[in-house]
């Protein structure tokens, strides 16, 4: 994947956010998006040998269009300034966990976890981790993941959620509506030649999520 080039089209895509300069750029697109697909194989092959059920996965199903849905947006701008990739057992991305790759300039990051489950997934969740709640607490504040990740990401209640006590021992764990760890990347760390090996060390780490 040339990372270069990705990152100077999506700059250059959010100060020309319009059909009429997409256009006219549609080529240098395809050239990246066929370069993304090869980087969703590669990435599905490499993190299938340490979490299987990934390896059914086809790269087309794990990267994002490119165009926006505006219709009930105020933003109107027709493109993404992102380039997406998520892998996951169910392919949808809100109906298990999984691992994911955001790159825009200046705002690139990876990410393992569940986030914003729908509420029968979140409530599963939920049970396992006050059933486990030591096997939960071990995951997150390992050395591991703390030095990977930082600590647990996820918007999370003021109140416990129905059906549990305030002084359930995994209370503060309960109130998270998602399930993430999150690694900024810099442009840097996406040009650098040994890229792939970081990101996928940092899907490993935090498979145990």
């Amino acid at each position: 994947m040339d990372f270069k080039s990705l990152l100077r089209f999506l700059t250059q895509l959010s100060k020309n956010n319009t059909k009429e300069w997409f256009d006219t750029h549609r080529a240098e697109y395809e050239t990246l998006r066929k370069q993304w697909i090869g980087l969703a194989h590669d990435m599905i092959l490499k993190t299938a040998a340490f979490d299987v059920h990934i390896a059914p996965l086809e790269p087309r199903q794990c990267i994002f269009r490119i165009n926006r849905d505006i219709r009930f947006s105020k933003n109107k701008q027709p493109y993404k300034t992102n380039f997406g990739l998520s892998l996951s057992k169910t392919v949808r991305r809100d109906d298990f966990c999984g691992y994911y790759l955001h790159v825009e300039p200046g705002k690139s990051f990876a990410a393992v976890g569940s986030y914003m489950p729908q509420p029968p997934v979140l409530a599963a969740i939920r049970q396992e981790i006050d059933y486990n709640v030591a096997s939960f607490e071990k995951i997150v504040k390992s050395r591991a993941f703390q030095n990977t990740f930082g600590k647990l990401d996820g918007e999370q209640l003021t109140r416990p959620p129905k059906g549990y006590d305030a002084d359930n021992a995994a209370i503060e764990w309960l109130k998270y509506k998602s399930f993430v760890g999150t690694a900024p990347l810099s442009d840097a760390d996406l040009c650098d030649k040994n890229f792939d090996k970081k990101l996928l060390k940092l899907f490993e780490t935090g498979k145990p999520l």
